[in-house]
């Protein structure tokens, strides 16, 4: 079982994240469970996306033990990552998350939104970017799997930007 919370304020595009990673999963054959919270406004509130993925039944619809927290904002950070484990994946945007617990020694700096702005055009990528580094540095998804699973979300006439966002994610880990 991988166990991720993808975490940030509303308007990022976290739900949508864990619902393509999900689908990715069961793309390759996995099983996979996605759920969400957010907080009542909506943009600029907490939201988060948890995804489980496994080859086995999954028993329990929450992450209990995150193998990977990815934060897209300072008060994401602070407010999901407490139940992360010091060795297991912490990915941040250093677009936003400036302050990083020492406790962490597994971290992967990004600035993802940044990457998204410069590269694509507009920081609304900056879910896909992030995806494409997830499942470059996880290889939890395949990547056949996580592009036609983004391909298939994603609005009519945006197909190559957001196939561009996930190859520019994963870049950043396969260099």
């Amino acid at each position: 079982m991988y166990e991720m919370r993808l975490s940030g304020s509303g308007g990022q595009g976290l739900i949508l994240g864990g619902i393509i990673l999900a689908e990715a999963a069961l793309l390759d054959g996995k099983l996979a469970i996605q759920s969400q919270s957010y907080g009542p406004e909506a943009r600029g509130g907490s939201s988060k996306s948890e995804v489980l993925i496994s080859d086995k039944v999954i028993h329990f619809p929450k992450v209990t033990k995150p193998d990977l927290v990815l934060a897209m904002t300072q008060e994401a950070l602070v407010k999901y990552s407490g139940d992360l484990s010091a060795d297991k994946i912490l990915i941040i945007d250093t677009t936003f998350v400036k302050d990083v617990p020492e406790k962490f020694t597994n971290v992967y700096r990004f600035p993802i939104t940044e990457i998204a702005q410069k590269e694509l055009g507009k920081t609304l990528f900056a879910n896909i970017v992030a995806l494409g580094a997830i499942a470059a540095l996880t290889k939890i998804v395949s990547v056949e799997a996580i592009t036609k699973a983004v391909l298939a979300r994603v609005p009519a006439g945006t197909e190559d930007v957001n196939k561009r966002a996930l190859e520019a994610g994963m870049s950043l880990i396969i260099k």
